[in-house]
């Protein structure tokens, strides 16, 4: 259960946003230097057919960050009527804000192009449990448009001992679990592309690739060049700065081996913390903190005045 100050905090939050609409596609432009926040979080009223996996596509949403930031809303049929919230409301990545971030933790891929103030970000599938997708640094190798698929042996083994034997070759088309388009990436077999099934996106889904939809990954086609850097990070816990407030956003951790404790949490969010210039002066609402970090809905939420730190540093203060 959520404590009344973090239940009254979100409510705010979403009350202030209440029937903004549908999102368009996720071009945001960049906040101002020093600080971290974009796009604002939005709430629907659910159509009777409506599922999760139907608004994500809509949205540019994953399936479990749709999931996280409704709990206790069906995610198949959500209801005539229900609220049902958009998180696109984002605290950037750590690090530089140049071509392409993807962060695990949150199943997202950022794009910063280059000489324009804005960022776009689309949900990814990842590298399921045994497969996982890397964290490495690397480059777009090749755009190739409309790919044909030579499953790896060892895909191809997984799937005869399954009784689903796969074709050496999966030619072009609707079949084809590449979509309608791939980039090669520097690190060898990873690719970032589209897929033929509707479900999965913002999942962990894949055999360490990055799917996407397909709508997503033909407008990525036509904005990132070959050359364009990789950064691939795992940061469930992000912090940052907007209005002259701190705020932590808060993944569920990715593990392939039984579950993080609440202890483990605590020191990885201390230890993102840590990463970030100037935070030891902060007074952090630490009743708040371990709220967001139980919740882990990847709603960015207000956890210390900046203000406050700046002002005691003015001469005279």
């Amino acid at each position: 259960m959520l404590c009344p100050v973090f239940a009254v905090s979100r409510s705010l939050l979403l009350a202030s946003v209440f029937a903004v609409g549908t999102a368009q596609a996720l071009e945001l432009p960049l906040p101002p230097p020093g600080e971290d926040v974009v796009g604002q979080v939005q709430v629907i009223k659910a159509k009777y057919e409506d599922t999760f996996a139907d608004l994500g596509s809509a949205n540019d949403l994953g399936y479990l960050e749709m999931v996280a930031a409704n709990p206790g809303v069906d995610p198949w049929l959500p209801g005539e009527g229900s609220e049902v919230i958009l998180p696109t409301r984002f605290i950037l990545p750590p690090g530089p804000r140049e071509g392409i971030v993807i962060n695990l933790a949150e199943y997202r891929l950022y794009y910063y192009p280059k000489g324009r103030d804005v960022v776009y970000t689309y949900p990814l599938g990842i590298g399921r449990e045994g497969w996982s997708s890397p964290i490495a640094s690397g480059r777009v190798t090749a755009k190739t448009p409309n790919p044909g698929w030579t499953p790896p042996q060892s895909i191809r083994d997984e799937h005869a001992a399954e009784g689903d034997p796969l074709p050496a070759y999966v030619p072009p088309g609707p079949d084809n679990p590449l979509g309608p388009f791939k980039f090669t990436l520097s690190m060898p077999g990873y690719l970032i592309h589209g897929s033929n099934k509707k479900f999965g996106i913002g999942m962990r889904v894949s055999h360490g690739c990055f799917r996407m939809l397909n709508h997503n990954v033909l407008k990525l086609a036509e904005l990132v060049p070959v050359g364009t850097s990789v950064r691939i990070i795992d940061e469930p816990y992000k912090f940052g700065r907007s209005g002259g407030k701190l705020y932590l956003e808060a993944h569920a951790p990715l593990q392939d081996e039984g579950q993080p404790s609440v202890v483990d949490k605590h020191s990885a969010v201390i230890n993102a913390l840590l990463k970030r210039d100037g935070m030891d002066e902060l007074r952090l609402d630490w009743d708040m903190v371990r709220e967001v970090v139980a919740a882990e809905d990847g709603l960015p939420v207000a956890i210390a005045q900046v203000e406050e730190v700046i002002a005691s540093r003015e001469p005279g203060k």
